[in-house]
């Protein structure tokens, strides 16, 4: 922790060179930039500057440098580690940096570094062209991509980061560069699946697709349907055409009790897609079966209700090949042990053109098709039993460890989960660390989980 001086003598330096009411030290705004999607972090910075240009980025991360105080980056806020808030630190809130244009002509979008994954996908809209982004609109598109970011396109278009053309970023010696595969390539490599770990990305250039409409949706399945679905799941999902891609999970019913969820999203065709979905919807007997034609937007804004800012969670995460019966047993257990009717399980599936990626292309850590089980402990505020709710997803964590791939997806490993850590690249992790090294060796940032230096 540095000493309240150094945070005043910075504060005093930014605000002579921007206005005042980019430089908080308290207030509400300052309130508000510590309020993220995590209710359960009450991390509280020395010092919050709002940026609205790549130079006034230049100018906070070289007075960080100067007066030694720990820097973050707070872009959609949506990590649940709380890395966007660095106690004592400096955070740089890009609230104030989130335009995005759109050209339809080249299908390209540029977008600030503050830009959510909604701003996007609402530039692209009118072109009717469409983004690979997550499944909420609320989050960070900036450390959606670089993390690598699951989505209804994978299957067709790849991860988030497969569509990342180049980034504008400050380095950690203040620096402004342009990364793509031609300039900075080693850098624009380590950007897609290693992170916000390399400075302040304050622009993307991001390939868009023709896709406006998809068929999308919710089915819910009593849980006592729930192995039997996950094992023709197993069945069916090898052989799924790229434009279809099936999310699965454990949510609760109104009275709490355990439900399976299936959220299948088809991006071709719509009159074709309709007998894939009937497929998928035939694999039980649903509860409720609402999948229909939408926009993107639209389809996005489905997960809303399950991702709400300001309860507390704790998140762990585990990669399976497939649905095996010791992975479905495994996941039967823990949505059925829930602690909380807020607790779910989200599992996104990767295939497709995501697979077809060389894995040299990127850092990101692993190419094979899979499933990354996202084990989610959610609880309000007002519950005093956060230890109760995170031991259960220890427990769920613990119980797939076994059947589970090794490693894990970067992007939703927690500070401590050194073991995930250590495999999360794969064969990339020599390289990457390397170029950690080059870029940052100082190890000034630290947005996402990296194997040791």
């Amino acid at each position: 922790m540095h000493t309240e001086p150094s945070a005043v003598s910075a504060a005093r330096e930014l605000r002579a060179q921007l206005t005042p009411d980019q430089v908080l030290m308290s207030g509400p705004a300052y309130d508000r930039t510590r309020r993220i999607w995590n209710g359960a972090v009450d991390h509280r910075p020395a010092l919050v500057v709002r940026p609205q240009s790549a130079a006034e980025v230049q100018t906070t991360v070289l007075a960080a440098r100067h007066h030694q105080l720990p820097l973050s980056v707070r872009g959609g806020g949506h990590d649940w580690a709380g890395r966007a808030l660095r106690p004592g630190g400096l955070v740089i809130d890009m609230a104030r940096m989130r335009q995005v244009a759109a050209d339809p002509q080249a299908r390209i979008a540029d977008a600030q570094g503050g830009a959510t994954a909604g701003d996007v996908i609402a530039a692209a809209a009118p072109h009717e062209l469409s983004a690979a982004t997550g499944t909420t609109g609320d989050v960070g598109m900036a450390g959606l991509t670089l993390g690598g970011g699951y989505g209804a396109l994978n299957g067709r278009f790849g991860l988030a980061l497969d569509n990342l053309l180049g980034a504008e970023i400050v380095l950690p010696d203040g620096r402004l560069v342009t990364a793509d595969a031609t300039q900075e390539p080693e850098l624009y490599w380590a950007l897609r699946g290693g992170g916000g770990n390399f400075g302040v990305v304050t622009s993307l250039r991001i390939r868009l697709h023709p896709v406006h409409r998809l068929l999308a949706g919710f089915l819910m399945y009593p849980w006592s349907q729930a192995a039997g679905i996950w094992a023709r799941l197993r069945s069916l999902l090898p052989d799924a055409p790229d434009e279809l891609t099936v999310q699965s999970g454990a949510l609760s019913a109104p009275d709490g009790s355990p439900v399976l969820l299936l959220s299948p999203s088809w991006s071709g065709d719509l009159a074709s897609g309709a007998e894939v979905i009937d497929e998928v919807r035939r694999l039980g007997t649903p509860l409720l079966s609402r999948v229909g034609p939408m926009t993107y937007g639209e389809m996005l804004g489905l997960w809303d209700a399950f991702v709400r800012n300001g309860r507390h969670y704790a998140l762990r995460t585990r990669s399976v090949a497939e649905f095996g019966p010791d992975v479905v047993a495994a996941l039967v257990d823990a949505g059925s042990a829930r602690t909380s009717p807020l607790s779910g399980l989200s599992i996104h599936h990767f295939h497709g053109a995501a697979t077809r990626v060389p894995d040299e292309a990127t850092a990101f850590g692993i190419r094979r098709p899979h499933f990354v089980v996202e084990i989610l402990a959610a609880w309000e505020p007002d519950d005093t039993d956060g230890d109760r709710h995170r031991n259960w997803a220890d427990s769920a964590s613990n119980a797939l460890a076994p059947v589970a791939l090794p490693g894990g997806y970067a992007g939703l490993l927690g500070p401590d989960d050194d073991e995930q850590i250590a495999h999360a690249y794969g064969p990339n992790t020599a390289r990457l660390k390397a170029a950690k090294a080059r870029f940052d060796p100082e190890g000034v940032f630290s947005a996402t989980a990296l194997p040791q230096v």
